[in-house]
């Protein structure tokens, strides 16, 4: 039985070229599905239950008439996924898409429609200039209904996956981390490869890498691609951990790690996905810079969190160890 693959050619022994990121776009467009077919979607029913008195109609229309409910959708949604990509960053680069990729794009999705869709997507095609604004002004307002208020949540469920799967290179080596992503994909032959239900495709992967990206809100057969310029090839995969509470209330996270560390350490690890100084540290909890450099070192000495001098400050950030700690605990 012929078997529908994309394939990653990497050059051999190249662990450099595979590294990871984050793409809120596309856990945008995911969300976007997930609430046209929520009986597909059974880990997303809590999320579900706490977003749909507060979507958007209109803007939600807008989208899932572009994006639909399964295959492919416009690559422009979605840049280069990177380590440190902010919602903001995505926003302000889909209202910079060159006209002509919105226009390529959108005449693909006419191929893939009919009827009304297909109607509305060709006026969008044929006035880019106010599909581009108009797609951009939906994106950035299903985002703050849907999305921004479990983003906190859903950021640390993406970061202690890329933690463990880190280690994981360091234990099993490339070939096991890539076979540990998701049960349709595999390396062998210094490539990686993903059965996908309606595309093949061979990428000469050296030179550009490929880039790996957890998701939670994730398509219901498991993965997905980016494959064409100008974005770095790309694969999508489900995070792991992800159950029906992903999107409960963070006070209860905190809580529970409170429970493990105490809450002033707990708040802190929470805190530290992003690089801060011990004033900063201090600042955000209420805490005396004594007492916050105390808990810092507790914590450094477990090896959740990395310290490391820059000129006449200290910086702090979470180890892998730390995110999968974080991770579990939501």
């Amino acid at each position: 039985m012929n078997r529908n693959i994309v394939e990653f050619r990497l050059a051999p022994g190249d662990v450099s070229a595979i590294r990871f990121g984050l793409s809120p776009g596309h856990e945008l467009c995911n969300a976007v599905r997930v609430l046209q077919r929520p009986e597909e979607h059974p880990l997303q029913w809590g999320w579900l239950r706490s977003v749909r008195s507060r979507m958007p109609r209109q803007p939600f229309d807008v989208l899932r008439t572009v994006i639909g409910a399964e295959g492919y959708f416009p690559d422009f949604f979605t840049s280069t996924p990177t380590w440190d990509m902010r919602p903001a960053d995505e926003f302000a680069r889909l209202r910079e898409v060159p006209v002509g990729l919105i226009r390529a794009d959108l005449s693909k999705m006419l191929a893939r429609s009919t009827g009304e869709r297909q109607r509305a997507i060709r006026q969008m095609h044929d006035d880019p200039l106010r599909a581009r604004a108009m797609l951009a002004d939906a994106f950035e307002a299903m985002w703050e209904a849907v999305l921004a208020p479990h983003w906190v949540q859903l950021e640390r469920i993406l970061r202690a996956d890329i933690a463990v799967r880190s280690r994981r290179i360091a234990t099993d080596g490339l070939g096991g981390m890539v076979g540990s992503l998701h049960r349709t994909v595999e390396w062998g032959d210094d490539a990686v490869r993903v059965e996908l239900r309606m595309h093949r495709e061979a990428l000469d992967c050296r030179g550009s890498g490929l880039v790996l990206v957890p998701t939670v809100l994730t398509w219901t057969h498991g993965c997905s691609v980016l494959t064409e310029p100008p974005a770095q090839p790309t694969l999508f995969y489900p995070a792991q951990g992800v159950t029906e509470a992903w999107a409960r209330d963070p006070g209860s996270s905190e809580a529970a790690l409170g429970a493990l560390l105490g809450p002033a350490r707990a708040g802190i690890l929470l805190a530290s996905h992003a690089e801060r100084t011990t004033s900063q540290v201090a600042a955000d909890t209420g805490l005396a810079i004594s007492t916050a450099s105390h808990h810092l070192a507790v914590l450094r000495s477990s090896g959740l969190v990395a310290s490391r001098r820059d000129g006449a400050r200290m910086l702090h950030l979470r180890t892998p160890l730390g995110e999968a700690v974080v991770g579990a605990a939501l």
